[in-house]
């Protein structure tokens, strides 16, 4: 691996790090916190074991940790307190904080992402449109799953759980979040699928010296 990869992965990592360490400090509801980071909290240790075996790619890398950052900003104050999330309402003129659907974006858009990275480097799929189809497939599963945690959550936790769901009075909050998830998977195909492959084929061409 070249040394300025290591060296983005670990301002990367130290910068994330350093951020997981702030929001934990003083976050509007603990409960939330730990609901919202909880995904990092089971990443991180499994990209650093997998680290050297099976590294990725610098663009996913830096998608994964800017994903992570949105989860820790939500987190931190709630999506539905976000300041940002109240900036784009505001220019927006929006009914409500849309914060949370920043984060569905990249809950399609990483994904999208790791899917595609994996099933290529495997060599799992062949041919690009089965490709597309079985990335934006795996992403929309998983944005299911994510609603039927919430839903358990809401069960479970009963109005501690409202914090969590941020549905702020939407009754097609759900739907619309599995649309922008969607709309990441779409985005990760068509905007930042070449320049993935094009890191893959560099990639290829180190382990082959």
């Amino acid at each position: 691996m070249e040394a300025q990869s290591k060296q983005l992965h670990i301002a990367l990592l130290v910068v994330l790090l350093m951020a997981l360490a702030v929001s934990a400090w003083q976050p509007y509801e603990r409960m939330t916190w730990a609901l919202e980071v909880f995904p990092i909290v089971i990443a991180l240790p499994v990209m650093l074991w997998t680290y050297k075996k099976f590294p990725l790619t610098d663009l996913l890398y830096c998608g994964i940790f800017l994903h992570a950052l949105v989860l820790i900003l939500g987190g931190t104050y709630t999506y539905a307190r976000v300041p940002l999330g109240f900036s784009l309402q505001e220019w927006f003129e929006l009914s409500r904080n849309p914060y949370d659907k920043i984060g569905h974006f990249f809950q399609g858009l990483v994904p999208a992402l790791i899917a595609r990275e994996i099933l290529l480097r495997q060599q799992i799929v062949q041919g690009k449109k089965m490709l597309n189809f079985i990335v934006v497939s795996i992403v929309l599963a998983i944005s299911a799953s994510y609603e039927l945690i919430e839903w358990a959550a809401a069960l479970m936790l009963g109005q501690g759980a409202d914090e969590f769901l941020g549905t702020q009075g939407d009754p097609w909050d759900t739907q619309s979040d599995m649309f922008f998830a969607l709309l990441g998977a779409i985005s990760a195909l068509l905007i930042f699928a070449p320049w993935q492959d094009a890191q893959l084929r560099r990639m290829a061409e180190r382990q082959k010296r």
